[in-house]
């Protein structure tokens, strides 16, 4: 099972996170997501844990808890299909007229 992690501190390392989730069962993988830019944490990440109830029983008591001072989100995460992952415009982008400023007159 995949599962989401959101609000986390941005020094939280993945070694961490995997620590979280190793006290209810095997991880897979766990990653934390960064800013292509400057690789600076962009504050969520995510688990795969192999067996569903352990991923079920670490959702169920990791979510709402508290890392560094921030209560964290934590919940299965949806997978989302190729075209969800283009821009929520759905190919309908068009320009705007007016140069992206206001043109009406006062």
């Amino acid at each position: 099972m995949n599962i989401f992690i959101g609000s986390l501190p941005f020094s939280t390392k993945e070694s961490e996170l995997r620590e979280f989730f190793e006290a209810y069962g095997e991880v897979s993988t766990a990653a934390i997501i960064s800013d292509k830019y400057t690789g600076r944490s962009r504050g969520f990440g995510f688990v795969e844990m192999p067996d569903s109830n352990a991923a079920k029983k670490a959702i169920e008591e990791l979510n709402g808890s508290q890392v560094e001072g921030r209560s964290i989100v934590v919940k299965e995460a949806i997978e989302r299909d190729e075209n969800s992952r283009r821009s929520s415009d759905n190919g309908n982008y068009r320009p705007r007229r007016d140069n992206g400023y206001n043109n009406r007159r006062s």
